[in-house]
């Protein structure tokens, strides 16, 4: 189980963009809802790696997000809400969000799993860290392109190109600056190593 604990950054002297991170996680599957747990941070508890990358991605992409990924258990039956919620997952997840804090000019990600499992969740940490690297380098002229783009998709390009009224070329590059082949090709990777992270299996 993975608890994510996002906190605002720079809460006391900007508005309050809760509701906002709300909407956007609105759509990434949670065993448990994102809700604000208390001021400037929110919480959902997610069951699936997957999901766990896109979410982080999300938040890093949107900016003025610390992120902490708590891995372990979350004891059951599940309450309604993740503020009512127990478990070492939610006490790595604060841990993390806290050494968030300070990555300084890395991505404002962490990953927290309980004794045994520090290796491979640092493996995770530091993929997922490269790949915010990428997002968090990316304009707003690439993201217009990237947001049209569909992996794995034969064509893709021409259309996107047609579309924008730009030349496939222009789209190709756009592709090789931001690393966005590579993006999706590492994401199972980032998934798979949270996974196992979450299952105790540092040795795999």
């Amino acid at each position: 189980m993975f608890v994510l604990t996002i906190d605002q950054a720079g809460s006391r002297t900007s508005m309050d963009r809760i509701p906002d991170l709300l909407e956007l996680l609105a759509s990434v599957p949670t065993v448990l809802p994102w809700e604000r747990s208390v001021g400037d941070e929110a919480q959902g508890v997610i069951g699936n790696a997957h999901d766990v990358v896109d979410a982080v991605l999300r938040c890093l992409r949107a900016g003025g997000w610390y992120v902490g990924i708590g891995l372990g258990d979350v004891e059951r039956p599940f309450p309604p809400s993740p503020r009512e919620g127990r478990g070492t997952a939610f006490v790595a997840a604060r841990l993390a969000v806290e050494r968030a804090k300070k990555t300084g000019e890395r991505a404002p990600v962490a990953v927290e799993g309980p004794v045994g499992r520090a290796d491979t969740a640092a493996e995770a940490e530091g993929v997922l860290a490269l790949l915010g690297r990428h997002v968090l380098a990316r304009s707003e002229a690439e993201w217009r392109i990237l947001d049209l783009l569909q992996p794995g998709e034969r064509g893709t390009q021409t259309a996107v190109a047609r579309t924008l009224g730009i030349s496939p070329q222009a789209v190709s590059k756009a592709a090789a600056r931001a690393a966005w082949h590579e993006e999706h090709a590492v994401r199972p990777a980032a998934a798979r190593l949270l996974a196992w992270a979450d299952a105790g299996a540092d040795d795999a």
